[in-house]
């Protein structure tokens, strides 16, 4: 599969996340469960994935140390946020919000990783900018939509882009495949999620509990796997944009599966078209 495709399949993956962590938490509103629960079943799929894909592509897991570094970004710290961030703004939202990741990817990757600048990618981030701005013109907000969740999502997107910067430039020079770097990536964020959150569970039911959140583990651990690949074959300014296209999964999957709870409006469509709409174009053009 080419990084085009790897991308699009991690953000509609991801996008299906973010609706099942809405769908969950409206089940078991435990945001400390939830972050240990997702994190921990990905680290199993991307686990068997490397078991997988070991007879074609071997181990290689003493080269894989960088990306545990990666991991204290996302899912370590990013994780957090993104639980915190769909659980005060929900599924919706925070998928518009997540999608301007992108803007921030791809500065990082012009001033740091020196790749080209073209008018397309401006244009792409004016619209990728537009976008959020038509989501912060929502006058009439659901009671469970809270602006802290914003917050949450924009912490989420430093985080995002910093790590899709440093995972690209890792890929470039290493002999660890996709997902043995991913699998030690998200060994180093459990553990930072263990060290944050794992006090607060102690002595708590957590078994039955967490079952919600398993399925979206899946999701996540699924989505990773895929943006590992992504990047391992493309560039920040090429992946990252169709990463993007996660906020209209997000918006089309909660009018799908909790339309009646999230009451996504008018401009969340359109501020989730308008990211889309960037992203796609910042895509095309840096390919």
């Amino acid at each position: 599969m080419t990084a085009v495709a790897l991308a699009c399949l991690s953000a509609f993956l991801f996008g299906a996340m973010s609706v099942g962590l809405r769908m969950g938490l409206q089940r078991t509103p435990d945001t400390e469960l939830a972050t240990v629960a997702t994190v921990a079943t990905a680290l199993v799929v991307v686990l068997v994935a490397a078991a997988l894909e070991a007879p074609s592509r071997g181990i290689h897991a003493a080269a894989a140390w960088p990306f545990f570094l990666t991991g204290i970004l996302h899912p370590g710290l990013g994780m957090v946020l993104v639980i915190l961030a769909v659980r005060e703004a929900g599924a919706s939202r925070s998928s518009v919000a997540f999608g301007a990741a992108p803007l921030v990817s791809v500065t990082i990757a012009l001033l740091i990783l020196g790749e080209p600048l073209s008018a397309a990618l401006l244009v792409g981030a004016l619209l990728i900018v537009a976008g959020g701005i038509e989501l912060a013109r929502e006058r009439t907000r659901p009671e469970h939509v809270r602006r802290i969740g914003y917050a949450f999502a924009a912490g989420a997107v430093v985080l995002f882009a910093a790590r899709d910067n440093v995972l690209r430039w890792l890929s470039q020079d290493t002999t660890a495949p996709p997902a043995v770097a991913g699998a030690a990536a998200l060994v180093g964020g459990l553990l930072v999620i263990a060290v944050l959150l794992g006090p607060r569970l102690r002595g708590r039911p957590v078994l039955r509990e967490s079952l919600p959140f398993l399925a979206v583990g899946v999701l996540f651990g699924l989505s990773y796997v895929a943006l590992f690949e992504a990047y391992y074959r493309g560039r920040v300014t090429v992946v990252s944009p169709l990463i993007a296209t996660e906020s209209l999964w997000g918006v089309a999957l909660s009018l799908l599966l909790i339309r009646h709870t999230e009451l996504v409006s008018r401009r969340v469509v359109l501020g989730a078209l308008l990211v889309v709409a960037g992203g796609i174009l910042i895509g095309v053009n840096a390919g």
